[in-house]
């Protein structure tokens, strides 16, 4: 109990951190002083004010919910699979899911029909599901894990190479700007966003809380979880649809973002020294916060004023933690 409380405070402060960190940074900077007044006197003049809270705010916050929704999505699916590299980047569920958006824009844009926020979130949620379901039935033939991450890579390849031909060959400027937000950003957030982010991160994650215990049984074994009371078909269609509303949302606003959704649940466990599932989906949301709002900065600042994607950022951390735990994976096996 003492190193979940520690393990719990040290992401905390962490995070605290690094939001005033991303508030301050950036291709403008902002002071302290600058700072204290905007947020605690409430200062609403000067350029300051329009950067903290119509910018960098809503742009922390989404990086906040989404980095914590994407972690919570690739813990469900390592639960699913029973395989530590699943995520929703690897299944090629976050490139079914940025292929639907990128179809229903240009779709609708090209006939000057601007889509809602819940319109961009259905069309992730629908092509989530279909590029889960192709992995489903890969899965059903494939009784070899890793063929099925690699079935689910390629699946990922083709939705992508789909996208990038579709964007490339668009006319509309808007539609252009999908180049950006396909290779993962969190530029342009705006408060309406924040909204629908936060109602659907917060039903999911209560959600996942809900199903902790089955999880839990789940994770002793099917056999073990039916004797529990568990409904295993009721329990696995929940995860795939938790796991891909969740994926859908993140790449509906955001883009697809690599890795997060394998390495952070790792990291949590290795922090708490536990597979419980009532300490690691909390665990898991607050350390997908921290690690997606350091790789935003990063992304921001590094090179200002031209931004980085966050995908590439996320890569070059977030792959060395994969490999680690591959090879001591293996080593535990040997």
């Amino acid at each position: 109990m003492k190193r979940y409380a520690v393990s719990f405070i040290t992401i905390i402060i962490l995070l605290v951190g690094l939001i005033f960190w991303n508030i301050g940074s950036g291709s403008i900077s902002i002071s302290w002083d600058e700072l204290w007044n905007v947020l605690m006197k409430h200062t609403e003049e000067g350029t300051a004010y329009h950067i903290i809270w119509d910018i960098r705010l809503p742009r922390i916050l989404a990086a906040v919910m989404l980095g914590g929704a994407l972690s919570i999505s690739g813990f469900l699916l390592q639960t699913f699979f029973g395989n530590p590299i699943a995520g929703p980047y690897v299944l090629g569920i976050s490139s079914g899911a940025k292929l639907m958006v990128a179809l229903a824009m240009i779709y609708l844009l090209g006939r000057g029909i601007t889509i809602s926020s819940f319109g961009m979130v259905a069309a992730a949620f629908i092509g989530s599901l279909l590029a889960m379901g192709f992995v489903l039935l890969i899965s059903m033939k494939v009784h070899r894990m890793s063929l099925l991450i690699v079935c689910g890579i390629l699946i990922g390849y083709i939705c992508s190479a789909i996208t990038d031909i579709c964007v490339t060959f668009a006319d509309d400027s808007n539609i252009v700007n999908l180049h950006n937000w396909s290779q993962g950003s969190f530029s342009g957030m705006n408060w309406s966003n924040i909204l629908m982010i936060f109602i659907l991160t917060l039903l999911s994650f209560l959600a996942a809380m809900f199903l902790a215990k089955p999880i839990g049984a789940y994770q002793m074994g099917e056999t073990y979880a039916r004797n529990m009371g568990v409904n295993i078909t009721v329990l696995r269609v929940s995860l795939i649809l938790l796991s891909s509303l969740l994926s859908a949302c993140v790449t509906a606003f955001a883009g697809p973002i690599s890795f997060v959704g394998i390495a952070v649940p790792h990291l949590i466990k290795s922090a708490t020294g536990t597979a419980k599932p009532l300490v690691l989906i909390p665990g898991c949301f607050l350390g997908g916060a921290v690690v997606t709002l350091f790789c935003d900065g990063i992304a921001r600042t590094l090179f200002a004023p031209t931004e980085v994607s966050i995908s590439t950022v996320t890569a070059v951390f977030l792959v060395p933690v994969v490999i680690v735990m591959m090879l001591r994976r293996q080593e535990e096996r040997g």
